[in-house]
């Protein structure tokens, strides 16, 4: 991992601070920034967006879609938990803890913008990160990068049907015309300028691309990081009147990170899948592809909303979790093993 990846969580706080003093000394830049619209789309936070997104879908090689069928067990396993598992769990712990459990200590007109957020952190697995936590786990790449190509190819038509359905069963009003806008922007032509990017790079050699590649990375967690001082610019007053919600926020995201992780891991192992197929599934079925939850809860529900506080406290905590799933699957190695010696669950 690099620097900026292995401390993301420190940065992250960082941005917090930043953010919040810089909101409360300078308002009226942050406002002007905020007017900054065409199409309810904030212009600064589009470009910091992209700038976020193309280099970790240059990553991806949708060629790699030839490879499910080597390990159609493991793919079944990670698609159940990240399109029919995680998305649910996830409005349902908001529904719990949100609506219930630390509704009296919550705004009561944010409620169902943090409900909102947490739905729309989970309705899109991770992309880039995944990477990463795979080759820590010594998890097969083959199989992640095929897994991460298909999941991007599902999310293009998938993301704003069930992000729209749950949002609905939540009685939370879906404006589908920016919810559209969102996937068009932040999703579809990131992944089509993506792929023509990769394949351009490529013709001049495998070297060129992995060099632009390691160039460009920390670029995209900086972008990261300047939208999140954006952001906190915004919520600053709300935080500072209420520091305790990015607690409970974590909470539910916190459970549905291990749950999705623990049932990957499980189900693996229950079909019989090697063990370098197991971790990267629970990594892949447990992370969020936070970049666009970001993206997304500021253009469907603007700076100021709950939602887009939500989908930050992910980032938040999105590196430890995922290092504490790693070192959890990497510690139970030998117990995942035994049953496949011994032919029992």
């Amino acid at each position: 991992m690099s620097v900026f990846e292995r401390y993301l969580s420190v940065w992250v706080l960082l941005c917090i601070v930043i953010g919040i003093l810089l909101g409360q000394y300078f308002p009226s830049l942050f406002h002007s920034i905020g007017s900054m619209e065409i199409a309810q789309v904030n212009l600064p936070v589009g470009f910091l967006i992209w700038i976020m997104i193309i280099p970790m879908l240059l990553r991806v090689d949708f060629g790699a879609l030839k490879e499910v069928r080597k390990h159609i067990k493991g793919i079944g396993v990670t698609l159940f938990v990240n399109w029919l598992v995680k998305p649910f769990s996830m409005a349902f712990l908001g529904w719990i803890f949100i609506r219930h459990v630390f509704a009296p200590l919550l705004p009561q007109d944010q409620l169902d913008s943090y409900i909102a957020g947490l739905i729309l952190l989970a309705a899109a697995p991770c992309t880039a990160m995944v990477f990463v936590w795979s080759r820590l786990t010594h998890g097969d790449p083959l199989f992640t990068l095929s897994q991460v190509a298909l999941n991007d190819s599902i999310m293009v038509v998938a993301f704003a049907p069930l992000v729209a359905f749950l949002l609905g069963l939540s009685s939370i009003t879906v404006p589908w015309d920016t919810l559209l806008t969102s996937v068009a922007l932040y999703i579809i032509i990131p992944v089509v300028l993506a792929q023509w990017l990769r394949r351009s790079l490529l013709i001049k050699g495998e070297q060129v691309f992995d060099t632009l590649i390691e160039k460009i990375g920390p670029y995209s967690i900086a972008a990261l990081l300047a939208t999140l001082v954006l952001l906190f610019a915004f919520q600053g007053e709300a935080i500072l009147k209420q520091p305790i919600v990015i607690g409970m926020l974590a909470v539910p995201i916190l459970i549905q990170v291990l749950f999705n992780a623990g049932l990957a891991y499980l189900l693996n192992r229950a079909v019989g899948e090697k063990h370098n197929i197991a971790c990267p599934s629970a990594l892949i079925g447990a992370s969020n592809f936070f970049e666009l939850a970001v993206a997304a809860a500021i253009s469907l529900f603007g700076f100021n909303s709950g939602a887009a506080l939500a989908t930050v406290v992910g980032v938040l905590i999105e590196v430890p979790v995922m290092l504490l799933v790693v070192y959890i699957v990497k510690q139970s190695k030998f117990w995942y093993e035994s049953n496949q010696r011994t032919g029992n669950f």
